[in-house]
């Protein structure tokens, strides 16, 4: 009994479990976002679309993080960070864990299949393909932009969410045109502004760690921009990233447009405007964190870049809170939504200003 509870221990910690909520939770905001904006309600059906999407999506993306451990067992034993994962320990076999991650992304993708819809699991199946094959064995080992490019499997889950919130989805495969319509245009901007966020928010919110920590990745050939191109590249880089969600944030509104409204612009009323600021303050206020960042200090105790190391945690919260007012905003785009957003946001920055900085 013993060993099987062993077994099931080392198997779930090889999906990343952490890791994987955390995507979840941005694709159940996806959800309560679709239902609010629709019909300004939460009920029984957005609960089972939620329950739903948290399945298939913690199976594929589980299952992506199986196979990628699997393939990176030659390196994760001599990298401190992922020394004590169950493959690099020996707690399981690497055929365990292949069959593991194989069989669990296929039932993923069977699950929204059958559960959701066709658009949904296609997203799903491209995540877990692009994790695995663009990332893991192509990218990760050989370019700079590992990061960046790798970046697209972490934003899918609101497109995810966001589809299967839609309801009946169907891939269309007559012609390359209507296939591509069919997994882009999914009923609104909200999803790919989601999708964005997140692929901006990517790289620098890693490399701020890795201007301090990519030496353990130098030690075993993957390339990281700090340690191929240099501390000052790697934060322009990552100032550029910054500017890029400023600019984002502008977009904010057309996020609560139906698609078909996506050339048009909105009158900017007051709760339109109140949008903008709020993503506009929330942006800048990160940015400044990065724009902060002194790459000639030296580590502290905890071996950490003080500068460095403040702007990944703030990071952390800005992707946090961005998707708890894009819901807050979402109840039927009302003012008081936006108000309360922008309390909330006040609240977060200066609390964070208060403290350790």
């Amino acid at each position: 009994m013993s060993e099987a509870r062993a077994l099931v221990k080392s198997l779930f910690s090889l999906t990343k479990p952490r890791v994987v909520v955390l995507l979840q939770i941005t694709a159940m905001c996806a959800i309560l976002c679709h239902d609010l904006i629709e019909s300004n309600k939460i009920n029984r059906n957005t609960l089972e679309i939620m329950f739903i999407v948290f399945i298939g999506g913690y199976l594929t993306a589980g299952g992506a993080n199986c196979i990628n451990m699997w393939y990176d067992r030659d390196i994760d034993p001599i990298m401190i960070r992922t020394s004590k994962r169950p493959l690099s320990v020996g707690d399981i076999s690497p055929q365990k864990a292949l069959l593991f991650g194989i069989s669990i992304s296929i039932i993923g993708t069977l699950w929204l299949l059958e559960m959701a819809n066709e658009v949904a699991a296609f997203w799903a199946l491209f995540s877990i393909l692009f994790y695995v094959f663009i990332y893991t064995i192509w990218l990760k080992r050989t370019s700079v932009q590992n990061i960046v490019i790798g970046g697209i499997a972490g934003s899918t889950p609101p497109v995810i969410g966001w589809a299967a919130a839609e309801g009946e989805l169907d891939l269309a495969f007559d012609t390359a045109e209507n296939f591509i319509d069919s997994i882009v245009n999914i009923g609104g901007y909200m999803p790919w502004f989601m999708f964005l966020l997140i692929f901006l928010w990517t790289p620098p919110h890693f490399w701020a760690l890795a201007l301090y920590r990519s030496e353990e990745y130098e030690k075993v050939g993957v390339p990281m921009m700090p340690n191929v191109k240099g501390k000052e590249r790697t934060l322009i880089e990552m100032k550029i990233y910054t500017i890029l969600l400023i600019i984002l944030s502008l977009t904010t509104p057309l996020a609560y447009q139906e698609q078909s409204n996506w050339s048009e612009l909105p009158n900017l009323d007051l709760n339109i405007f109140l949008v903008i600021v709020n993503s506009l303050i929330l942006s800048i206020w990160y940015g400044a964190t990065v724009w902060k960042i002194n790459t000639e200090e030296n580590n502290d105790e905890n071996n950490r870049m003080p500068t460095a190391s403040h702007s990944f945690f703030v990071s952390l919260t800005y992707l946090a809170v961005m998707f708890i007012i894009l819901v807050l905003t979402s109840s039927n785009y009302i003012i008081n939504g936006t108000i309360i957003s922008t309390v909330f946001i006040l609240y977060i920055i200066f609390r964070k200003r208060g403290g350790k900085e």
